[in-house]
Parts: C-alpha cells; sequence; structure tokens
C-alpha cells in the first residue's frame, strides 16, 4: 500500500540513503519526494554531491535543496571533518579518542543536525514523513544511528514544531544488515552504481577505510560485485 503524502528524503549519496530513497519512492510515489543533501564538510563533500546530484536525476526528482553545515569543519573531533585526525584503514570498528568504542569517523551529533534541517522543511513542504538511511546492525556504531535516537527525535518534533504539524521520521534500513540493503536496493532497481561510500578519496574509492570495508563485505555477503571503482580492495573477511 502506498502512501500520496509527501515525503522529504535525507540522501547522501550512499548506499544506504540511496535505498531509502528507493523505498520511499516505492512507498510514496515518484512524485513526492524530495531529496535532501548537507554538505558538513567532509573530505568527500564534492564527490557526495556528485551522487547525490546523479540520483536525483536518475529518479527524475526536481524538488531537491541542499544545504552547507560548515561549522562542523571548525568544531573538528571527526576523522572525516579534521585532517589533523588521520581516517583508519584496514580496521573495522577502530577505538575513538580515550578509549572510546566510538569510532574517530563519528561526526558528534551530526544526524541531529541533519533531521533540524529536514523538519524545517518539511513543515515548508508540507511533508508527512522524514526518510533518513541510518543503520544499527552491521555498521560502524554511532550512537545516532541506533533506533531510539529516532524515536526521541520524534518526540522532539512533536513538541517543537506546529500543532498541526505530523512528521513522522522512517528508518526503513535501520534493522537491516548492509548485505540486506543490497539485496533491497537491487530489487527495487536502486542505482547503487552511482552511489559513493569512502570516506577519503573521491576519484577511486580507497578500498581500505572502514566505509569501504564494510560495503565490500555487504557486497561479498550478497553475492555481488561493487560497481564502483576501488584503489585498494582489500579482502572481504578482513
Amino acid at each position: 500500500m502506498t502512501d500520496s503524502r509527501k515525503a522529504v528524503v535525507l540522501l547522501s549519496g550512499g548506499m544506504d540513503s540511496c535505498v531509502s530513497t528507493a523505498i520511499a519512492r516505492h512507498e510514496r510515489g515518484a512524485e513526492n519526494i524530495a531529496l535532501l543533501h548537507a554538505g558538513y564538510g567532509q573530505r568527500t563533500e564534492r564527490r557526495e554531491r556528485q551522487a547525490f546530484e546523479e540520483i536525483a536525476d536518475f529518479y527524475g526528482v526536481r524538488e531537491r535543496l541542499v544545504v552547507e553545515l560548515d561549522h562542523f569543519r571548525a568544531i573538528g573531533g571527526s576523522a572525516l571533518t579534521d585532517e589533523k585526525i588521520a581516517v583508519p584503514e584496514n580496521e573495522l570498528g577502530p577505538p575513538g579518542p580515550a578509549g572510546s568504542a566510538i569510532p574517530v569517523t563519528y561526526v558528534p551529533f551530526r544526524n541531529a543536525h541533519f533531521l533540524s534541517v529536514a523538519v524545517s522543511w518539511a513543515e515548508v513542504v508540507g511533508a508527512a514523513a522524514i526518510y533518513i538511511g541510518a543503520v544499527a546492525e552491521d555498521s560502524s556504531g554511532y550512537p545516532d544511528c541506533r533506533p531510539e535516537y529516532y524515536q526521541v527525535f520524534q518526540e522532539l518534533i512533536r513538541v517543537g514544531t506546529r500543532p498541526e504539524t505530523q512528521v513522522a521520521i522512517v528508518t526503513p534500513v535501520i534493522r537491516m544488515k548492509k548485505s540486506e540493503i543490497i539485496r533491497r536496493g537491487f530489487e527495487l532497481g536502486a542505482p547503487l552504481h552511482l552511489t559513493w561510500s569512502c570516506y577519503q578519496e573521491e576519484e577511486t574509492a580507497c578500498g581500505v577505510c572502514d566505509s569501504c570495508l564494510l560495503r565490500l563485505r555487504a557486497f561479498a555477503e550478497a553475492g555481488a560485485t561493487d560497481p564502483i571503482p576501488y584503489r585498494r580492495a582489500v579482502p572481504a573477511g578482513r
């Protein structure tokens, strides 16, 4: 059953957000999705923006919003936005600062900023839902990708918007393994060949950052070949 009410979809240009876009399109209809992209001073900002535009073109979505959250670069504290912090290679889930289990690629409280922009836009365009491709299972362990995070944010939307505003947060892939996300993408014809996941390269994916490692492992588990080019592909079992 489809829901014809408009939805705002957060589309980073990565695999998870691409499949979430495909799911939103399937559930809402092609004419009822609006795509939001947030740059935040990350190392691969230009390449992710390119992926966003190409995926939006693939689906023929005209209603797009691109925002720049440059304050993340000034705040720092993440290997994705602070050039003084190296992106770990050849290991999944490396320890973060002060022995924390959170990887150094975690951008502090990033998804709350993304959701805040999405809620503001949803109120203006009359959207009834916000789709975000957060993944809790089989991911990097970021605290702002947990289901309870979105449950709490849903309550924030309720108390912080106009009384008539009804915006639901939808996390369609949050409990999926990465390989399951790939299979769902294939089922829906999602343009995975247009996506970009690498944390540190913009021309050819590095193949050794944890995002590349997770992606390569997922394609191997799904029994498929990743369609994007890699500079170096570590065996999926690493």
